[in-house]
């Protein structure tokens, strides 16, 4: 099976390699076998390094450097052409570029867990686009295409 092309928001990335989320193991494990590949663009990645500094995280100097390791390691930052068709507005503006990075990228899906790129989902499906879905529905449908393949 080809690896997964997908984007992940940033609360998934803090779900990920931050509070370590035993539900998400299966893909911190397909990015770091390389069936799951996740690409993000430079202002996401800056998105990352600031939420790294939010005083309510349990992060200190040095695990905010492991954090940016781990996600420079398992993310790549990629800088695709900007495809000509228009996407759906998110009503968080913050969030139109994870919509733009998986246009732009042309992944599989982008993996979130915010309400407002959640609502576009049956959009960019029914556009021909990509997949929005949640974590759950996401490793849903990879384990289960896992199986199957095996």
């Amino acid at each position: 099976m080809p690896p997964k092309l997908v984007v992940l928001d940033t609360n998934v990335c803090l779900d990920l390699f931050v509070f370590n989320d035993p539900r998400w193991s299966i893909i911190r494990k397909g990015l770091k076998e390389g069936s799951i590949i996740a690409v993000t663009r430079d202002d996401c990645r800056q998105e990352w390094l600031a939420v790294l500094h939010y005083e309510h995280l349990p992060i200190n100097d040095n695990t905010r450097l492991q954090m940016i390791e781990i996600f420079d390691e398992l993310i790549s930052c990629v800088t695709p052409a900007e495809k000509n068709y228009i996407l759906p507005k998110c009503s968080d503006k913050d969030d139109q570029k994870f919509l733009e990075i998986a246009r732009d990228a042309e992944v599989e899906t982008l993996i979130t867990k915010d309400k407002a790129l959640l609502k576009l989902a049956r959009k960019t499906k029914l556009a021909g686009y990509y997949s929005i879905e949640t974590p759950e529905s996401f490793l849903a449908n990879f384990v289960s295409n896992s199986v199957v393949t095996h």
